[in-house]
């Protein structure tokens, strides 16, 4: 077993730091700690509960600089993004704690009983397993209805931003919430089997790839645990004939290159009426081409080093693979010389099912664009995928946009003439191998409790 857990700065491959994993006995001590801080936490009225979540995020904001930075040290995101991510992090906890307490109402509903209601109570202890992608918004987006609805909860972050989980944990401290309600589990990813087993574990909410939530899913189920999984995507943006080019480009590189395109909700093949393909191409690579990759403190840099190594080599293994299948190297490409992750701007086109660019999820700066003969064809392509975690549609025709976005696109979220992304007053979540369950909004307040009917005769 692996005896730690170390950080390596992906900008220029210095160990940040290592962090000694937890024992079995420190691990299991910490669940029995979270049960009885969630046993303490139920009897706090949400209206208390709400006073802690907002004193929560006046904290974030007021430290949002160093724990930004300790992100864009430990995963590479470029520091404005960071400050963002922080920023909407805040927002969220303000959100459940304004509108939590109206949800959580009890809801009559009229029978032959003298009284009959649905309420909605705690859980217990729930584990969040969270990607490193974003260390601190996967996990605050989780914690505002896990705390909110009167559960406690436990992180295990990924590896590689072992400070970041730990950052969270001290912060929740400094910032007033009660002892153990939230705690870090320093543990690899291995270990999270038994865990999972664990009694006091009452639900597990996992964010990360496909392939681990799978295994995820299977160990919870083992031991009839309910599960909220948000997996891959690999998000189709489809731009018919009529779409004002400018704007969708704009919107579409935006998405392709947020968090140097390492976001499940990313775009990442654009699907591009025949009509107009030649032109957006040549819009795409111009707007990529713009784009400032360098040093991820620097507020002026765009793009920056992928998170690790290994990932950056994954990327361009997917990307020769389907060059060699036919695809066509617009831009990018090629690996940079020198230290660090960094992986450029690329654009294929060309690209036909049976390529990794068409199939697989391309997890970074990639642009994979796809000719469709017409809207038809195009809808074809777009749900041609074992994926449906969100999709978007371009078109000067809103209303005709809007019918296809909700009859005809499969996946959790789709936007019209806007990019995909997360917003606490709205559900969010995917279908097939993109997972089940939601998160934000309503729906994900009432994903983590237990939804009980009660009957007085």
């Amino acid at each position: 077993m692996t005896e730690e857990l170390f950080s390596i700065n992906p900008f220029d491959g210095t160990t940040l730091n290592t962090y000694p994993i937890d024992s079995k006995a420190a691990w299991e001590n910490k669940i029995e700690q979270s049960n009885l801080a969630q046993k303490k936490w139920t009897k706090v009225s949400v209206r208390q509960r709400s006073a802690y979540l907002k004193g929560l995020a006046d904290y974030l904001q007021k430290n949002k600089l160093t724990l930004a930075e300790l992100a864009t040290k430990e995963m590479g995101k470029p520091l404005a993004q960071g400050l963002t991510e922080i920023e909407k992090s805040a927002t969220t906890l303000n959100w459940y704690a304004d509108n939590a307490a109206q949800m959580l109402e009890p809801e009559m509903v009229e029978t032959e009983a003298q009284k009959s209601y649905v309420s909605f109570q705690p859980l217990g202890s729930i584990l969040a397993i969270m990607p490193w992608n974003f260390p601190y918004w996967q996990v605050f987006r989780a914690m505002g209805p896990i705390l909110m609805s009167g559960n406690s909860m436990l992180l295990k972050h990924a590896s590689n931003v072992t400070g970041c989980a730990l950052a969270i944990e001290r912060i929740l401290t400094e910032a007033g919430m009660p002892e153990h309600l939230f705690q870090t589990l320093v543990l690899p990813s291995s270990e999270m089997k038994e865990v999972i087993a664990h009694k006091h574990i009452k639900a597990v909410t996992f964010t990360g790839s496909t392939s681990a939530g799978a295994q995820v899913a299977a160990v919870a189920a083992g031991h009839i645990k309910k599960q909220v999984l948000e997996l891959g995507g690999s998000d189709a943006y489809i731009i018919l004939a009529d779409a004002d080019l400018k704007q969708a480009v704009e919107v579409c590189v935006r998405s392709r290159l947020n968090n140097t395109g390492q976001s499940c909700i990313s775009a990442k093949r654009f699907v591009v009426e025949e009509k107009v393909l030649d032109t957006f191409s040549k819009q795409m690579v111009a707007e990529m081409e713009q784009r400032t990759t360098g040093d991820p403190m620097s507020t002026a840099t765009q793009l920056g080093p992928l998170a690790r190594i290994d990932l950056r080599d994954e990327l361009h293994r997917q990307v020769m693979r389907s060059v060699e299948l036919g695809a066509k190297l617009l831009c990018g490409g090629i690996i940079p010389d020198g230290a660090g992750a960094f992986y450029p701007p690329t654009v294929l086109t060309n690209v036909k099912k049976g390529m990794p660019a068409y199939d697989e999820e391309l997890f970074g700066p990639v642009a994979a664009i796809i000719a469709a003969q017409d809207e038809e064809d195009a809808l074809n392509i777009a749900n041609d995928s074992v994926y449906g975690l969100g999709a978007a549609i371009f078109s000067r025709d809103s209303k005709h946009a809007e019918q296809i976005a909700e009859e005809q696109l499969q996946a959790g979220s789709v936007f019209v003439n806007d990019y995909v992304r997360s917003d606490a007053r709205l559900p969010f979540g995917g279908i097939g191998q993109s997972g089940y369950g939601r998160e934000l909004s309503y729906f994900g307040l009432r994903e983590f409790v237990n939804i009980k009917t009660i009957f007085i005769r």
